[in-house]
């Protein structure tokens, strides 16, 4: 009897709980129809009797993204554009004529061609200003816009037409579309004084990039029998997962558990492990910084709980939120956030606070973690903060003097017309005398420092226009800010020579010799390699004293 009560409790606890799930998800729809209706309703009274005229599009979208911003940064609607540069990523390759783009002065300019690319090799220069693609100007040209009309069907031609500095007449190139690999890794080489150690920078997670790791270690084994190697993650916002997950299984044995999703949907939750020998058994330092993100955090924060790896530079920016992307009608689609990554030790890379500041979210907040997690070797690790670097080395950030001169082409353009004049030149270190040149350049075009101070004194000499001696007292003043900032411009020499060396490099070697060159003057590269020089310093990090 007590047998048959307790099988009827069973029945009844286990149908009382079918019954709050069904419950639980016709309140959901229910309000979902609710809402949609109420919304719709809305949007049909506005656009057709507002008294102006509305733009149904435009009004939609605003709509959507307010909605979406109560949410994480990270889901979002893409247009047409935006859902072809995802299908990029998750391609790995597209039809076009290998250009990066970018805009100086509201004209769209050739930042860098692709090495052995329809453009690169045609001619076309980094500097060169585009005028028209195909008979179209570029004039107001959106960057979408821009890679709509270059991209296209593989063996189709384009013609572009641009202007070059010291050439008087436009030039005009007939370029035949190819299919253009977009690498992610950017760059590998050998460095250090024996040039033993390997270097790969990886650029993003796209895909195959699991693949071109691995080709690379072996291409640079085939080079020398390498004594370490150094993993560049610095501003790598992240990818597809998948491929970091096979990133790690180059470095760490079998079976082991990397990186786990949780999220509110139960088919969302997922563990991943190893599965690989290990491919790579030599010391590793992975370099990080504020610029590195996701699947770079899921990689560097692995291989650190795991004492895989000893992470060096600065604390990553902390995105530990999993995306995965949904269809949407007339080839749009979104991307939504539908879990939170965890790494070996058990923590949350995450930083806490995800939502749109000053804004009110739909979305609890988590709080800051007091949870103390533990490395393989024990070593203390922390929540919510990204990855902290075991060995922080930082970079200093551009002044407002150097951002100034970066955000409005100064050094660009400068380095453009320079290398017109020199174009014979190798550029093998900084030029001598090119700081002064170039301050020369910038009272030529008399170019206008962002500087607050400048806006404030504006301001006083309109207020005070009417007061006797106010002028001379604000041409002191004029004469006060105009010296700083000089002092403040040859503080900045040593930045300023090594940018514009830089883009003279990029011009005669493309964009592997400016990374090269670029290589050159790291000072968290050559703290990476004073590391892998002293195993023992790595051995004492890795084992920790905790």
């Amino acid at each position: 009897m007590k047998k048959s009560f307790f099988l009827i409790y069973i029945f009844f606890l286990s149908g009382l709980s079918s019954s709050l799930v069904q419950a639980q998800q016709t309140d959901i729809y229910f309000l979902i129809k609710k809402n949609f209706s109420i919304f719709s309703k809305t949007y049909e009274n506005v656009a057709l009797d507002y008294v102006d005229e509305i733009d149904p599009e435009k009004l939609m979208r605003i709509g959507l993204d307010a909605m979406l911003e109560t949410l994480d940064p990270y889901t979002v609607i893409y247009n047409e554009a935006q859902n072809e540069q995802a299908e990029i990523l998750s391609r790995g390759n597209y039809a076009g004529i290998g250009i990066e783009a970018g805009y100086r002065d509201g004209k769209v300019v050739i930042i860098a061609p692709t090495e052995g690319g329809p453009a690169e090799r045609s001619g076309l220069r980094a500097g060169d200003e585009i005028i028209e693609i195909d008979g179209i100007s570029t004039i107001g040209l959106k960057p979408e816009e821009i890679q709509t009309l270059t991209i296209g069907e593989v063996g189709s031609k384009v013609d572009i037409s641009i202007k070059r500095f010291g050439v008087e007449k436009e030039l005009d190139f007939e370029l035949t579309r190819q299919r253009i690999e977009v690498k992610n890794v950017s760059h590998q080489t050998l460095i250090g004084s024996n040039k033993q150690i390997g270097y790969i920078k990886l650029s993003q997670f796209g895909s195959r990039s699991a693949d071109e790791i691995r080709t690379s270690i072996i291409e640079l084994k085939e080079q020398a029998e390498l004594k370490g190697l150094v993993l560049d993650l610095r501003d790598n916002p992240g990818g597809i997962l998948q491929e970091a997950v096979s990133i790690i299984d180059k470095f760490v044995e079998p079976g082991l558990m990397v990186v786990e999703n949780r999220g509110r949907i139960a088919e969302y939750n997922q563990t991943f492990s190893t599965t690989e020998p290990i491919f790579f058994d030599a010391p590793v330092v992975v370099l990080v910084n504020g610029g590195s993100a996701s699947a770079s955090e899921v990689v560097s924060g692995a291989l650190q709980d795991l004492d895989r790896a000893v992470i060096l530079g600065e604390q990553s920016f902390g995105k530990g939120l999993v995306q995965i992307v949904k269809p949407l009608p007339y080839n749009t689609s979104m991307k939504v956030t539908i879990a939170r990554y965890y790494i070996p030790s058990g923590r949350s890379i995450q930083s806490v606070d995800y939502t749109h500041e000053g804004r009110n979210s739909g979305v609890v907040k988590r709080e800051a973690s007091s949870n103390v997690f533990k490395t393989k070797n024990g070593r203390t690790v922390n929540e919510g903060r990204g990855i902290e670097p075991d060995v922080v080395v930082e970079v200093a950030e551009p002044n407002l003097i150097e951002i100034s001169l970066l955000q409005k082409g100064a050094i660009f353009d400068f380095s453009t017309e320079y290398f017109a004049n020199n174009s014979n030149t190798g550029f093998d270190d900084i030029p001598e005398g090119i700081f002064n040149e170039f301050k020369l350049y910038l009272d030529k075009i008399d170019f206008e420092f962002a500087n607050e101070t400048e806006d404030y004194l504006e301001v006083i000499r309109n207020d005070l226009a009417e007061v006797e001696g106010a002028e001379r007292k604000i041409q002191e003043l004029q004469e006060f800010i105009d010296l700083q900032q000089e002092q403040e411009l040859n503080n900045s020499k040593e930045f300023i020579e090594k940018m514009i060396w830089l883009e003279l490099k990029s011009r005669t070697g493309g964009q592997t010799a400016r990374t090269n060159a670029s290589l050159s003057k790291d000072i968290q590269l050559n703290a990476a390699v004073d590391l892998i020089n002293n195993p023992q310093q790595i051995d004492s990090l890795l084992k920790g004293s905790n």
